[in-house]
């Protein structure tokens, strides 16, 4: 069955299941019985953003399910699919929306909280807002393996991610030592698949709450939710069709689907990922939610304070560089799949393989991947290594490309410095400062004097010589636009630069290409 069979069947057995609850709960109480959620001030939610109604009793969730109905057209068409996936969380919240007229408390004994107060929703606009909460994820299904289930949780939990489980992954995380609940931000919603409205109506009554969204605004809630809602969903184990449904749903929401079994992939939107120890990242790229990194660590403190230190002679424990070795560092751009954020790799001997002063040959390789990051921003990035290491408490680092010179004193040393923590530093700095391009970045170390000297010559020098070249091959005339830099302004405070393809900045160290970039990543720098 093609992917919009399956999305149709789902739809279609959703709004049976829908009608049947609907009809078997007018011939019980009539149809005059009220329907409401419990603590909201918006109706049935879904149904109120969606059509701008809001529904009070049975019989007019009977009306709602007609709206419903009509959007499940059957067409060979990927975007009246997703409008049948809509109408499949309209049945889902008639379907919870009569548990609630039936039975004051339908989640006692369920595991779930069911439907979330607009309390709870307001008290989560801040964090959204302030990145404290970088996005939410929407676990569903029943995973194959409960230890990595757990994994998974605890690295959005980590990661500051607002977790909504639903299904028996609810049970598999009760059975593991996660610790559940709203101040844990891992929200156990229910165990059957139509509770995933309850999540879906927190995004639909954040676009209400806070983007002033007028209700009956279908294309305003549609963009509202993809541009500002920074959520995603991971299916565990067989998909039915109802679940599918669901799913388009979230798609058609802005919110992708990762499934952990083989699905017709949509790029963007529905991908596969079988390895759980790769969901997380396949998740998070997915939606282009960003970690903040709030410490970075490393046994030495880290200001910019400690950007003019100076490591004397007889204080050195390593160094790397200057006239007793080769020391060369370099950013490079790679595809996606071609970059693990967060790998970060030593390759031979560490500073504490011998007595001080040590010296050692140096090579540091910073490859980083992302969706607007472009060849142009290398050179960016490799001068902010300079400065990133600098900052570190005991380290001295002067020059660049294939000229470093990095010190490390002693102190430093006995703090616990080693060269793991210069790749620790370079991942949290380069996602701190250019998280706008980087997406993924992964560092390698090598102090193995072979390897360092091969390299050197197979990808340094010529990665070095390209970017040459291709300043060399431009003209004043050959461009349209020049650039100004005030970078000295801080000793020359009446001076500016104007930087062409043809003149550098007065110190040297700026380029077109470098000012280009630069007020790319930067466009309110001072160059």
């Amino acid at each position: 069955m093609s992917l919009l069979a399956l999305i149709y069947t789902g739809s279609r057995a959703a709004l049976d299941l829908a009608r049947n609850a609907v009809a078997e709960a007018v011939t019980t109480y009539g149809a005059d019985k009220k329907v409401v959620f419990p603590g909201t001030a918006y109706a049935l939610p879904v149904i109120y953003a969606a059509t701008g109604k809001k529904v009070a009793t049975l019989a007019e969730l009977q009306g709602a399910l007609d709206v419903a109905g009509s959007l499940i057209t059957g067409e060979e068409d990927l975007g009246k699919a997703l409008h049948s996936g809509l109408a499949t969380a309209v049945c889902a919240e008639v379907i919870e929306a009569v548990k609630y007229a039936v039975t004051e408390e339908p989640y006692t004994g369920d595991g779930g909280i069911g439907f979330v107060p607009d309390a709870v929703i307001r008290s989560l606009g801040v964090p959204l807002v302030t990145g404290d909460i970088p996005g939410i994820a929407v676990i569903v299904g029943e995973a194959s393996d409960s230890g990595a289930l757990a994994a998974i949780v605890k690295d959005y939990q980590e990661k500051g991610l607002l977790t909504f489980l639903v299904g028996k992954v609810v049970d598999q995380i009760a059975a593991s030592d996660v610790k559940v609940g709203l101040e844990f931000r891992v929200i156990p919603v229910g165990r059957e698949i139509t509770a995933v409205i309850h999540v879906v109506s927190v995004a639909v009554r954040a676009a209400l709450i806070f983007g002033a969204l007028a209700p009956g605004d279908l294309p305003g809630l549609l963009n509202y939710t993809k541009e500002r809602i920074p959520a995603f969903v991971n299916t565990f184990g067989p998909l039915d069709e109802v679940t599918v449904a669901a799913g388009a749903g979230a798609i058609a929401l802005g919110f992708p689907v990762i499934a952990d079994v083989d699905v017709p992939e949509v790029p963007g939107a529905l991908l596969t990922q079988k390895d759980y120890g790769q969901t997380v990242a396949t998740s998070l790229e997915a939606r282009g939610i960003k970690i903040k990194i709030k410490e970075i660590p490393i046994p030495v403190s880290f200001a910019a304070a400690f950007e003019g230190e100076r490591i004397r002679r007889d204080n050195i424990y390593a160094e790397f560089g200057s006239k007793r070795s080769k020391a060369w560092e370099l950013v490079k751009m790679r595809p996606a799949d071609e970059v693990e954020d967060h790998k970060i790799e030593v390759i031979g001997p560490d500073i504490d393989a011998g007595e001080p002063p040590v010296y050692l040959p140096l090579a540091v390789l910073v490859e980083v991947a992302g969706k607007n990051m472009e060849e142009d921003f290398e050179p960016v990035l490799e001068r902010k290594i300079h400065y990133f290491l600098n900052y570190m408490e005991g380290v001295m680092h002067v020059g660049q490309r294939n000229l470093a010179w990095i010190r490390i004193g002693k102190d430093a040393f006995a703090k616990g410095l080693r060269l793991r923590h210069f790749g620790e530093v370079l991942y949290a700095m380069m996602h701190e400062e250019f998280g706008s391009v980087v997406d993924k970045c992964q560092v390698t170390i090598i102090t193995d004097k072979e390897k360092v000297l091969s390299l050197e010559q197979e990808l340094a020098l010529p990665s070095y010589q390209a970017r040459d070249d291709r300043l060399a091959s431009l003209t004043d005339e050959s461009v349209d636009t020049f650039y100004t830099c005030t970078l000295c302004q801080s000793f020359a405070p009446a001076h500016v630069c104007v930087v062409t393809p043809e003149r550098l900045g007065l110190c040297g160290a700026v380029s077109w290409l470098d000012a280009k970039a630069t007020k790319e990543l930067n466009p309110a720098g001072a160059c």
